[in-house]
């Protein structure tokens, strides 16, 4: 899997190089409608397909959407779809244009934080199903993944927070130095030549990762750390009419599985509370009572990663230290939910 990340401060020029390279007989844009308005400054040219923002709408109804304008404008397994949006957009256009006559080629062009440094790269594509996150989908590989810092500028607080979490899961899997350079960086003036940097090296981390284990066989499922719980999190967040971005599920998921790490395998008590003031800090808190925790465990149950002996978790020894394919019981996660209502109160 050798999808190309290309940082850029011409997005027009870079997407202009990518698709003489390519040589495609015709080129789309898929936006969502808030980025919509981005792309069209950018790629007036090309068609563009517009969908619905949100991750309610990542689902067949607009997959089926997305099928029916390529098909309707003639697209061919020679075209080219160009995704433009944050996780929403390159999960389902690239699973769209993986499956649109058995595959067409995709570029990816992430407009966010959270886009940049985990939907957009490393060939993951999907919807969600049957009220469950990503449950259908492929591994494919953009051709490219295109990174514009400037529309970083354009999020908000909260869609910065969600990109981030994932930011920390890397250095968290990386190294006791990439987790402190991210302890240190401020957020109360934000530095964004510094944060492209940050990005850009985070990017690495996960592109080593995943070039070891494209599909997930190994030492790739090291980046669903904070994942198992934080989409049980997140998909229980949507039943209860508290919809959380998916990098505020993740942070609190990393919390929870920083305690079973410590619980179970001895990691560091003063990294533990490191994150934990960390992530209060950053992305406040989510009150969970006791008798939700059954519906949070079924749903954890569901998780893609789970094998037949269970849920299935990374939990680290230390910063860089990974473990995959863990396992913990159901009062372990209980206790867990214990440790994360008492830093939510």
């Amino acid at each position: 899997m050798n999808n190309s990340v290309i940082i850029t401060h011409n997005l027009t020029e870079e997407l202009h190089q990518q698709i003489a390279s390519l040589s495609p007989d015709s080129v789309f844009v898929l936006a969502d409608s808030n980025t919509r308005q981005l792309c069209l400054s950018q790629l007036d040219k090309y068609p563009v397909i517009e969908i619905p923002a949100g991750d309610d709408h990542k689902s067949l109804d607009t997959i089926a959407l997305v099928w029916q304008f390529l098909s309707t404008q003639k697209a061919t397994r020679h075209s080219l779809l160009i995704n433009v949006g944050g996780g929403m957009v390159t999960d389902l256009g690239g699973f769209a244009a993986s499956t649109f006559k058995r595959g067409i080629r995709f570029i990816n062009v992430p407009t966010t934080l959270l886009g940049a440094v985990d939907a957009a790269v490393g060939g993951k594509t999907g919807i969600n199903f049957n009220g469950l996150k990503n449950e259908i989908g492929v591994i494919r590989a953009a051709e490219a993944v295109i990174l514009y810092p400037q529309f970083f500028r354009t999020l908000d607080r909260d869609n910065l927070m969600s990109g981030w979490a994932e930011m920390m899961k890397h250095a968290l899997l990386s190294s006791t130095a990439a987790w402190e350079e991210t302890l240190s960086f401020s957020w109360d003036s934000i530095d964004y030549e510094q944060l492209g940097r940050l990005v850009e090296h985070s990017i690495t981390i996960k592109e080593t990762i995943v070039e070891q284990d494209p599909t997930e066989q190994n030492i790739r499922k090291s980046l669903n750390l904070g994942h198992t719980f934080g989409h049980a999190f997140e998909s229980f967040s949507y039943t209860t009419l508290r919809p959380l971005l998916h990098g505020f599920a993740v942070a609190f998921g990393l919390l929870c599985e920083l305690y079973l790490s410590h619980r179970k395998v001895n990691f560091p008590e003063a990294m533990l509370t490191q994150a934990v003031q960390q992530i209060k800090h950053l992305y406040g808190t989510f009150r969970i009572e006791t008798t939700d925790y059954p519906a949070l465990l079924e749903l954890m149950t569901h998780d893609k990663k789970n094998d037949a002996s269970g849920i299935n978790f990374t939990l680290l020894k230390n910063a860089g230290e990974v473990l995959i394919n863990q396992h913990a019981t159901e009062q372990e996660i209980f206790e867990a939910f214990d440790f994360f209502r008492a830093e939510s109160h």
